[in-house]
């Protein structure tokens, strides 16, 4: 990797950010535009398909899964019907937690028969509801429906065919609707402003800052219910593991492709009214902070390949998948000899809902892969559904939980955090958990890995002979993602080939102010032969930043902006892994040769976290690092926009548990009243305790002890 020196003898000067740097580019949003790039190779799509189902399930909450507690499944109130029977079924996706919904089954089963999960969008009480006439015979008119009985209830008419066709069917409430009255509906769809009593950080609910930072969202919630929901209908004998199917519309569309894309379980997936490169859903059940940074719904659809899989398109959002994102889902299954499993059916002409003619494409492909000998194509038949109160899970024998229960909230939450701190505590206590369950997710809560982060070029603005040693500013340019850094060296004439990295929050300034004085223990280094760098991060350099920015979206859920961006502490981690990678394959910099030794870091005041978060995501890059974490928590913190916010930075044992992952290289730590246990334990359990230090001096001598370690 060649590298660019112009030499200019001038004054070290602060230069600011550069408007080229991608990220000073508006915010993405939702109604962005998500086109999907098939790797050029199955053996990079392979790779690439487990980075972003780790993104869906560290985003949702589900890395790791939450332990799956006992279902306690109630099935009650069996109606006979014409060939099939419907039953009302309640159980706990987690303690005391309920899923509600119908379950459906053929009258007559004989061996193992196919299970099809059925989600719902958000319709008001969707599986009770009923079409009222006027409606429906507009949509028989228009041929989105057929029937003005059966058309009554889609729901229900979906349930009953698949049943007639021999199926198992499980249609369950969306968290908020119809018998799922635990959290209301006015929170988990219409959430628009923060609640100051659940903004703490003890008891803390939904949507806020606490909730995020432990990756607590209501998706998460809607999908592990799925995913539990995906266990009960297993746990039915007569259900056919190989055979199960998922599908559902709008909402439910998202549902379908989330649960398809992390529980290979599924074996065929059919999302209605959702795979797009354009609108990724609008709701707060359908984003999660992290979620579709750098991914979108049809990569989503992408993970479930070479499965087959059908889709559709309408009058809305969809409209343009038939040459925006569907030739490239059929590029990808071919790709696997499977291009025939992608199905699209063409409904451009029907508004968004899943219609008679759209559900028959469904039972038609599902009839052809699941081999159910039904004729082609499937069609439904008319009948009269069920009347709301025979459908309803809760009566006096089976009586409904307390609705909407603040306490229920925070204990429920509760709960996940202290079952994901249990897992988590075990993982961090040796090599393999950290490798294997921290680093990865917090890959994910940074946006990047190290072996991601670019291509890195420096380039020269500025130099100053000051004797031993050259004093050089300029410019990082990460050429893969378009974004910069500006940093300033400090080269000894005499260089013994190691470099020490130093970030501060007052940015290159800590090393060399503008008046051109050097900082001591920077000086330091440099009389010893090390090379020192320092460096603007992201809008640092200037006036410090108080809030980030966030998309023109008047709900305050964090999910609205950081699901599609990176936070700006996650972009400051960028630039700390560009720096790294710069220095490790690039040649020597400004500086002179002999050959690269080794690169140590130093992170001071709030850049201490970053660093530490960066640092350990670096690896073996990094040989050594000293922070000042000043107790810093994201667990501390109460404000989606404040610049030190980081989604899931509490859940993965807070700042101590991304600490850990820089074992087992030495590691010099300031600012915490006594060493976390979570980083004892994990250099005891690597067998390098002396490779982790503790510093407890004054803070006016601090940089000067590190200094002095990072020498060593």
């Amino acid at each position: 990797m060649k590298h660019v020196i112009a030499l200019v003898v001038l004054l070290c000067v602060t230069v600011t950010a550069s408007a080229e740097d991608v990220r000073h580019q508006p915010l993405k949003d939702l109604d962005g535009y998500f086109p999907f790039n098939p790797p050029e190779s199955l053996e990079q799509w392979e790779q690439r398909k487990e980075d972003v189902r780790r993104q869906i399930l560290v985003a949702t909450g589900l890395w790791p899964m939450p332990t799956k507690t006992p279902l306690n499944p109630v099935v009650h109130g069996k109606i006979e019907g014409d060939g099939y029977t419907v039953e009302k079924v309640y159980f706990e996706s987690a303690p005391g937690f309920f899923v509600t919904g119908n379950l459906y089954r053929p009258t007559n089963i004989q061996g193992k028969v196919p299970g099809v999960m059925l989600a719902h969008g958000h319709r008001k009480d969707a599986r009770l509801y009923l079409t009222p006439s006027n409606t429906l015979r507009s949509q028989i008119t228009d041929g989105a429906e057929r029937f003005e009985r059966a058309g009554r209830s889609t729901y229900q008419s979906q349930c009953r065919q698949l049943a007639m066709m021999g199926c198992v069917v499980w249609q369950w409430d969306m968290l908020g609707d119809s018998d799922s009255i635990q959290l209301s509906r006015e929170l988990v769809h219409g959430f628009a402003k923060q609640r100051p009593e659940m903004n703490t950080t003890k008891d803390w609910g939904l949507f806020s800052p606490q909730a995020e930072a432990h990756c607590q969202n209501v998706m998460g919630l809607q999908t592990l219910n799925a995913v539990r929901g995906l266990d009960f209908l297993l746990s039915l004998p007569e259900v056919d593991p190989q055979r199960v199917a998922v599908t559902g519309a709008s909402g439910g569309g998202t549902q379908t492709m989330i649960l398809a894309a992390i529980d290979d379980r599924i074996k065929l997936s059919f999302p209605v009214v959702m795979v797009s490169t354009a609108m990724q859903g609008g709701c707060t059940c359908e984003n999660a902070s992290l979620l579709r940074v750098n991914t979108g719904n049809v990569e989503f659809a992408a993970l479930f390949a070479p499965r087959p899989q059908g889709m559709n398109t309408a009058d809305d959002w969809t409209k343009e998948l038939a040459t925006k994102g569907f030739p490239e889902l059929q590029q990808l299954y071919a790709a696997y000899g499977k291009r025939d499993n992608v199905f699209l059916k063409r409904g451009e002409h029907f508004p968004h809902n899943y219609n008679a003619v759209t559900r028959s494409a469904f039972y038609t492909f599902l009839n052809k892969h699941f081999k159910l000998g039904s004729q082609a194509p499937v069609i439904e038949q008319d009948f009269d559904p069920l009347p709301p109160e025979q459908l309803t899970v809760w009566d006096e024998k089976h009586p409904a939980p307390k609705a909407a229960d603040p306490d229920f909230e925070r204990n429920l939450l509760a709960w996940f955090t202290e079952d994901a701190e249990q897992q988590l505590q075990s993982a961090a206590a040796t090599a393999e958990g950290l490798d294997n369950v921290i680093r990865p997710a917090a890959e994910v809560l940074v946006g990047r890995s190290y072996a991601d982060a670019g291509d890195v070029r420096w380039a020269l603005k500025e130099q100053r002979d000051r004797g031993d040693y050259a004093q050089h500013t300029g410019t990082l340019l990460n050429q893969t993602h378009g974004e910069e850094v500006n940093a300033v060296w400090l080269c000894p004439k005499q260089w013994n080939g190691r470099v020490v990295i130093w970030i501060d929050d007052s940015g290159k300034s800590a090393v060399c102010s503008d008046d051109g004085s050097v900082n001591p223990a920077a000086m330091k280094l440099v009389q010893a032969g090390a090379a020192v760098l320092g460096a603007d991060l992201l809008l640092q350099g200037g006036e410090a930043i108080k809030q980030t920015r966030v998309v023109a979206n008047p709900r305050e859920f964090a999910g609205y902006t950081f699901g599609y961006n990176p936070t700006l502490f996650a972009k400051r981690a960028h630039d700390v892994l560009s720096i790294v990678i710069f220095l490790r394959h690039a040649n020597t910099g400004p500086c002179p040769n002999p050959d690269l030794k080794s690169v140590a870091i130093a992170g001071w005041s709030g850049a201490g976290p970053i660093v530490a978060v960066a640092g350990g995501l670096a690896g073996d890059a990094i040989d050594r690092m000293a922070i000042d974490t000043q107790g810093f928590r994201f667990g501390q913190v109460l404000d989606y926009r404040d610049p030190m916010f980081l989604p899931g930075g509490a859940k993965y044992l807070d700042l101590p548990g991304l600490v850990a992952l820089q074992v087992p290289r030495p590691l010099w730590l300031s600012g915490e009243s006594q060493t976390p246990a979570t980083i004892s334990a994990a250099y005891q359990s690597a067998s390098h305790d002396s490779g982790l230090v503790s510093y407890t001096g004054g803070a006016e001598k601090q940089q000067s002890a590190a200094a002095d370690w990072l020498l060593k």
